[in-house]
C-alpha cells in the first residue's frame, strides 16, 4: 500500500531521493525546503535545488524561515503524513513534530552512523582518510543523528575521489537505499537497531580557517584535504601574501623540506613525499590547469611556503 509522504530537503544531494519517491507508488503530499537565498549582494534570488525540482513536478513546496512554529506544526498535523523523509534539509526537526507521522521521520544520512554525525560527513570522511563511507537510513530522534538505524549501504573511498564526486555517488545510493527501506516499512519488516553512542564521531561544519594547507602534514593528508574541500571552500596556500586555491592535485615521490617548492612545475614538499598540483586558482582569477597557470606566474623552485 502506498504511503503519504512529506519530503524535507534542500541541496542537490537530496534531488535523487525526491525523484525516486516521485517515480515510486508513494504519494508526496508536501515538500519542505530552505528559503531562497540572495546571491551577488542581493541582485538575484536563488531557489534551492529541491524547490526547483518540486515546481517542475508540480509539488506543493513550503519554505519557512523557521520550522518550529505553531503554523507549521498544525499544517503538518492536518495533512496526516504516514512518513516524513528528511534528506539534507538543513534544519533541526522540533521534538514535538516527531510523533506526527505514523512511521516517524526517516533520515537519509551520508555516513555509516554512528561515525560522522553532523553537518559535514562527506568532507570529514575524505579528510580523515577513511577507506569507506556510505548511507544510513535512520529514524530521527531528539538528539542529532542519534536515532536507530534501519539499514546501511557502503561505498569505498580512494585517494582520487573528492567531495563533489562522492556526494553524487552517495546521493544516488541514498535514493536506492530509501526506496528499499520504504519497502521494508511497508511489509512490516523494518528492524530499527539502536546506535552504539560510545562509537560516535562528529562531522562539524567546515571552517574557513582549517582550509589552509599545512605542509608539515604528509602528502597523503594534504591531498585528502584538497579532495575533501573540493569544491567548497577549497584548500589553499599563500605565496607573497596572495592566496591560491588548489582544485586538483596528486602525490609525488619527490622529497624535501616541508613547504618548499622542489620542482619548476609547482611540486611542493610535505612532511612525507610531496604534492603535485594539477589545477589551481589564483585569488581573483579563473581556475587553470597547472601548465597554463605557470606560463603567466613565475613561481621559482626553492621558494619556501609558510
Amino acid at each position: 500500500m502506498s504511503k503519504k509522504i512529506v519530503f524535507m530537503g534542500t541541496p542537490e544531494f537530496a534531488v535523487p531521493s525526491l525523484e525516486a519517491l516521485k517515480n515510486s507508488k508513494h504519494k508526496i503530499i508536501s515538500v519542505y525546503s530552505q528559503p531562497a537565498s540572495k546571491a551577488n549582494r542581493g541582485q538575484k534570488i536563488i531557489k534551492s535545488k529541491i524547490e526547483i525540482i518540486s515546481e517542475k513536478f508540480s509539488l506543493k513546496v513550503r519554505t519557512p524561515a523557521k520550522l518550529d512554529t505553531d503554523e507549521e506544526y498544525n499544517f503538518l498535523k492536518s495533512i496526516k503524513p504516514d512518513i516524513v523523509i528528511v534528506v539534507a534539509y538543513g534544519k533541526i526537526i522540533p521534538k514535538r513534530f516527531l510523533n506526527i507521522p505514523r512511521f516517524g521521520f526517516i533520515n537519509v544520512h551520508a555516513s555509516l552512523l554512528p561515525r560522522w554525525r553532523g553537518a559535514a560527513p562527506i568532507q570529514r570522511s575524505i579528510m580523515n582518510l577513511d577507506s569507506e563511507t556510505g548511507i544510513s537510513i535512520m529514524k530521527i530522534s531528539e538528539h542529532l543523528d542519534s536515532g536507530p538505524i534501519l539499514s546501511q549501504d557502503k561505498i569505498k573511498i580512494n585517494q582520487n575521489i573528492d567531495s563533489l564526486i562522492l556526494s553524487k555517488l552517495l546521493s544516488q545510493l541514498g535514493a536506492k537505499s530509501l526506496i528499499s527501506a520504504l519497502e521494508k516499512i511497508e511489509k512490516g519488516e523494518a528492524n530499527f537497531k539502536p546506535q552504539d553512542h560510545e562509537m560516535a564521531t562528529y562531522a562539524k561544519k567546515i571552517s574557513k580557517s582549517e582550509a589552509k594547507i599545512n605542509w608539515n602534514e604528509s602528502a597523503r593528508k594534504v591531498l585528502a584535504k584538497v579532495n575533501g574541500l573540493n569544491p567548497n571552500p577549497g584548500a589553499w596556500f599563500e605565496i607573497n601574501k596572495e592566496r591560491y586555491k588548489v582544485w586538483r592535485a596528486k602525490i609525488s615521490s619527490l622529497n624535501g623540506q616541508a613547504g618548499k617548492i622542489v620542482d619548476e612545475k609547482l611540486i611542493i614538499a610535505c612532511k612525507e613525499k610531496s604534492i603535485e598540483i594539477i589545477e589551481i586558482q589564483k585569488e581573483g582569477k579563473n581556475r587553470q590547469q597547472i601548465d597554463k597557470f605557470l606560463l603567466g606566474n613565475k613561481i621559482k623552485k626553492g621558494v619556501l611556503l609558510i
